[in-house]
């Protein structure tokens, strides 16, 4: 079995001298047994951000199959929050296999002093993306 693999990235200080916002990307594959990104200690939560955000989520960006095979069409995504809900309100749910999508800040949601863990659902086995998030501190 290969475990699930996720890489988080904060651009962040790149922006620091322009508009306040906080740029975070995950690229994704899911692990080869369940299909899915999830939490596990055992797995050393790889999904988490290493530190705690604040703010509003202005925008988020799905690409599917940034490095690998294509996940399963309507494939979901959440990115729960310290007391487990998902910050996107159901806005990640239902993403497409072929095209990148975005969705605005009215329908996401906003974060408290947290740490951001991804989580992907029913994208098949061995299968990839990007999940990119914009929040405004």
């Amino acid at each position: 079995m290969t475990a699930q693999v996720v890489t988080i990235t904060d651009d962040s200080q790149s922006y620091k001298y322009a508009a306040p916002l906080l740029k975070i990307k995950w690229a994704w594959v899911t692990d080869s047994a369940n299909g899915a990104i999830v939490d596990s200690t055992t797995a050393g939560e790889v999904n988490k951000t290493s530190v705690k955000y604040s703010g509003v989520i202005e925008r988020l960006i799905t690409n599917p199959a940034a490095s690998t095979a294509d996940p399963t069409d309507n494939y979901d995504v959440t990115i729960l929050d310290d007391d487990g809900y998902d910050v996107l309100m159901g806005g990640g749910l239902n993403r497409d296999t072929a095209n990148t999508e975005q969705v605005l800040a009215s329908s996401l949601g906003c974060c408290l002093n947290t740490y951001l863990r991804l989580n992907v659902g029913t994208a098949g086995n061995s299968k990839g993306g990007e999940v990119i998030l914009y929040i405004r501190p």
